[in-house]
């Protein structure tokens, strides 16, 4: 049976620098997130789009979400399988391309999963965990890019 679940936050523009959005250089990118009973964070645009670079942007959530679901995945899978995963680390990469007309779209990105097994005699059953956490991953099925999975040993994973 299928489900719905449903997320809710609350986003609270912080920018206002006084007189509003007067003109585009007269506001603050900046603004909250928060959820009931997690701590707020702290968001802004990109830099080159006049944001705070000591915040998390939208692509930059957009990038994290998509290795934190397939992280979240793969260890779900190697839990079930028997392996012991003991260090996990991602550092993923995503491409944006802008506009003449200053739209915007990603059009794609790489999740780079380094991972550390405490049975090392299981390590090549990894990739096919690695194939079924990316075709189980929710954000990656949500996306209308392609995001590539490229584990440690280089063989590239799409979807």
């Amino acid at each position: 049976m299928d489900k719905t679940h449903r997320y809710q936050l609350t986003l609270v523009w912080t920018g206002n620098l006084g007189s509003g959005t007067s003109g585009y250089k007269d506001y603050g990118r900046s603004h909250r997130i928060s959820a009931p009973g997690k701590p707020e964070m702290e968001g802004s645009a990109d830099p080159v789009f006049r944001g705070d670079p000591a915040y998390y942007n939208p692509e930059e959530l957009l990038v994290a979400a998509l290795s934190a679901c397939h992280m979240l995945w793969f260890l779900h899978l190697c839990s079930d399988a028997g392996l012991i995963v003991t260090e996990y680390t991602d550092q993923p990469e995503g491409w944006m391309l802008e506009e003449s007309d200053g739209s915007g779209r990603f059009t794609g990105v790489v999740l780079k999963p380094s991972v550390r097994l405490a049975n090392q005699e299981l390590k090549d059953r990894l990739n096919g965990l690695h194939a079924q956490a990316h075709a189980m991953c929710f954000i990656a099925r949500s996306v209308n890019f392609p995001v590539h999975v490229l584990p440690e040993d280089g063989t590239p994973l799409k979807r």
